[in-house]
């Protein structure tokens, strides 16, 4: 399994778990961060087609400043590979820590999004989804750019963040979001 989202201002943290059928190989899947928007989207319906099972889930802003951010992740970690069916006999995690509730054994792999089919597979699926949903978000929230900066703490989103204030979108938690907040409170 692997996320997507966790570094942005805005929108939600999106965890992917994928189990792959050997039989069905994917050519090309590698670090959702290594391919383009272009590759990403077209290996997106290969993986949901091929994969013996997936699942993805979205934890939103509001779970993030509740929990804090590693935390979220985890608990998404959590319910993706409880969501799998068929489930799992053991769970591969991108990164360095694992979730304490896996229904499964887990073994964490750090870079495994670039080692391990199945990580890419799953980095795929979560990197497309938030993307999309950001996509989404954008028409809901103008202005803030989220269709181009998908989120991220760019100059351009720092800018709008200071102009119209956070969103219901915004991490509340995050600094940059925690300061426009307390602007806006001086006036």
């Amino acid at each position: 399994m692997d996320e997507a989202g966790r570094g942005p201002l805005a929108g939600p943290v999106v965890v992917a778990a994928v189990i792959l059928d050997p039989a069905r190989p994917i050519a090309g899947l590698d670090d959702s961060k290594r391919l383009s928007e272009k590759k990403r989207d077209a290996l997106y319906p290969q993986v949901i087609a091929h994969a013996l099972a997936h699942c993805v889930v979205v934890v939103e802003a509001e779970e993030i400043d509740r929990l804090n951010i590693f935390q979220a992740t985890m608990a998404g970690m959590s319910r993706a590979v409880a969501g799998l069916s068929p489930r799992a006999d053991e769970a591969l995690v991108d990164g360095n820590k694992l979730p304490r509730d896996l229904p499964c054994p887990g073994r964490a792999i750090v870079g495994g999004d670039a080692l391990e089919p199945a990580i890419s597979a799953a980095s795929i699926l979560a990197k497309v989804t938030r993307d999309r949903l950001m996509v989404q978000l954008d028409a809901v929230h103008p202005g803030y750019g989220f269709a181009v900066h998908k989120g991220y703490p760019t100059p351009a989103h720092l800018d709008a963040l200071q102009r119209l204030g956070p969103c219901a979108q915004h991490r509340r938690s995050f600094a940059p979001v925690g300061r426009a907040l307390e602007q806006m409170a001086l006036f």
